[in-house]
């Protein structure tokens, strides 16, 4: 008797475009807008090396001159800096087994798509909060922190009046925050005072939530210090992340375990999920791609824009 295994369903040059499509798809972060895809990033996740450099024509400075018929204006130079990003090489493997009541279905391409693009789209939530805890970790982002956390009673709270403060880091550039990532504990709380917007479909699917005018990804990943009570929110910009997809070496196998009677599915991904601005030094890597507790380490980060053209400001506060 015939039986359909993964390799009879999994056609990498479909499935492949198909996984990266459906994670984006399926992410909180990339609906908000916060992560946007960038072709020049796609070019270079799939250009070689590890470390991507991004070289940047800075601002142009300085006052502007009257002019006169005795003397000549002053050419003034334009600067150039450097932004880097890391290629993050990261992979993972299924058995059959795990996918079986999936792969039941009518359609097994969709739900094996769906369920690995499910997997990389938290995957990819969670490396993010581990590189926005190393970003802020480094002494070059202290303007972009807010930390009301040692305040007395209300004043270290969460509320309308600081989180305008929290805005106000970006100066007259802060109407470029768009979205704020919460811990689910602190949404609660914001609901509990009914300071929570909450859109729904027609069939009372919740599609949107928002405080003071931003879109709200709830992710329970953003820090908690639960000894002290103290929540890290992050307010996001549009666009403040570039995302890169680029072509592992082998992004789909198969393997069959015949005596286990089991498929294996392997998928690889090389990725850029670098937050605009904030360059990766490399400092203190120990293999081919960092893990997560190494993005999350200060020394690996440092800012090379200003402060204000950096979409992302950290709040820290308490709830209670």
């Amino acid at each position: 008797m015939a039986t359909t295994q993964i390799s009879d369903i999994i056609v990498p040059e479909v499935f492949n475009p198909y996984v990266v499509q459906k994670t984006m798809e399926l992410s909180a972060l990339y609906n908000s807008g916060i992560v946007t895809n960038d072709a020049e990033l796609d070019a270079l996740a799939s250009s070689g090396g590890k470390i991507l450099n991004m070289p940047y024509f800075s601002d142009l400075t300085g006052d502007d001159e009257v002019l006169s018929d005795s003397g000549a204006l002053t050419p003034q130079k334009i600067t150039a800096g450097q932004d880097q990003a890391i290629l993050l090489m990261r992979g993972k493997a299924w058995s059959v087994n795990d996918l079986a009541k999936a792969l039941s279905g009518a359609d097994p391409m969709a739900a094996v798509g769906n369920l690995v693009a499910g997997y990389w789209a938290r995957q990819m939530q969670k490396t993010l909060i581990s590189i926005l805890n190393g970003v802020f970790a480094s002494a070059t982002m202290a303007g972009n922190v807010l930390d009301i956390s040692a305040a007395t009673g209300d004043a270290a709270l969460i509320t309308g009046e600081t989180f305008i403060d929290a805005t106000q880091k970006l100066g007259d550039a802060k109407e470029n925050l768009t979205a704020v990532g919460m811990h689910s504990m602190t949404v609660s709380y914001l609901a509990k005072k009914d300071l929570i917007e909450t859109i729904r479909d027609s069939e009372g699917n919740v599609v949107l939530k928002s405080y003071m005018g931003k879109t709200v990804i709830e992710d329970d990943g953003c820090p908690v210090d639960t000894t002290n009570g103290i929540y890290t929110t992050y307010l996001f910009g549009q666009g403040a992340v570039g995302l890169g997809n680029g072509n592992a070496p082998v992004p789909t196998e198969t393997d069959r375990d015949t005596l286990a009677g089991n498929d294996i599915l392997i998928n690889r991904k090389h990725y850029i999920l670098h937050p605009r601005g904030i360059k990766f030094t490399n400092s203190s890597v120990a293999g081919a791609s960092p893990t997560n507790t190494e993005l999350a380490t200060a020394a690996n980060w440092s800012r090379v824009y200003e402060n204000k053209a950096i979409r992302i400001v950290e709040f820290k506060h308490k709830i209670a």
